[in-house]
């Protein structure tokens, strides 16, 4: 009797861990099918077509050849319009004759679409195209987008690693108040970023440390590189987003939801690169893999 509770003690145990190992899969799964969702919306990565950089003055923008800014395709106009850089450093936009550009579905002939220290991007639309303004330090440009880009045909799936539940670590934060990191982006330029202090983790007995960013409260962000960095995933490495852990107490690195940075998917993103410390020595085989548009 002893022995047959035991089989069954044992039975019912492997069968808790059968479902717990079926849901987190399911989990990870949603959660990666999501993110390709994502990434062909309106306002997603795989829609890019263009990153314009922008001098002062007038920037005139269209297919023709002589204008400025040339973008070609059969359904942009010879001249759509202008972008003008004035010298209290706000764009303006303004339409050429004949074509309809709208700010939320209203017809605009001008408006000052960026403002310097005012958040929020004012996105312009004519036929399928959509575009609005970046700043990126002392630099000022258009993000160009086609809503009918062939790539969003193209683009089906990401290749990833095999979700493995040994890749989900408890991770506590080392707070350091008034911390900043040096951030470089692709561009070349040096941002100091405030960091609420480093994501602690063991795997196999060895501890190792992060540097985090929060974007949003209650939020971490993390940009590292690992030993598959430029091998089996992408050379200037990968993104992660974890739960913050409360004072004190413990949350999960995810890496099983580690991700290509948009630089990855197309060459008109400006991504930031991992800062040294971030460097990891390890092989983290999991979350996605390197990524080339076919």
């Amino acid at each position: 009797m002893k022995y047959f509770l035991l089989i069954l003690f044992t039975l019912q145990i492997s069968t808790v861990g059968a479902q717990s190992n079926t849901n987190y899969q399911k989990e990870i799964d949603a959660w990666h099918n999501q993110r390709i969702k994502d990434l062909k919306a309106p306002n997603g990565w795989v829609n890019l077509a263009g990153l314009f950089w922008l001098h002062p003055g007038k920037n005139r923008f269209g297919s023709a050849k002589e204008n400025e800014i040339v973008f070609t395709h059969p359904k942009m106009p010879a001249s759509a319009g202008y972008f003008n850089w004035k010298e209290n450093g706000e764009i303006e936009w303004v339409t050429a004759p004949g074509n309809t550009v709208t700010i939320k579905d209203s017809s605009i002939q001008n408006a000052v679409i960026f403002q310097t220290g005012k958040p929020g991007a004012v996105l312009l639309a004519l036929n399928q195209f959509r575009w609005n303004i970046i700043k990126r330090e002392n630099k000022i440009g258009v993000r160009f987008r086609d809503l009918e880009s062939p790539a969003l045909t193209k683009f089906t799936d990401i290749e990833r690693y095999p979700v493995d539940s040994k890749w989900r670590i408890a991770a506590r934060l080392e707070t350091t108040p008034q911390s900043t990191i040096s951030i470089t982006n692709v561009l070349g330029q040096i941002n100091a970023e405030t960091s609420p202090g480093k994501v602690v983790f063991t795997f196999d007995g060895v501890t190792y440390r992060l540097d985090a960013l929060e974007e949003t409260p209650g939020e971490l962000f993390i940009i590292f590189g690992d030993a598959t960095s430029g091998k089996e995933t992408y050379p200037a490495g990968r993104f992660l987003y974890m739960p913050k852990p409360e004072p004190g107490g413990t949350s999960y690195i995810d890496f099983n939801k580690c991700f290509n940075p948009p630089c990855a998917l197309s060459i008109f993103a400006t991504c930031p690169l991992p800062p040294k410390q971030n460097i990891l020595s390890i092989a983290i085989t999991a979350g996605e893999k390197n990524f080339e548009m076919k």
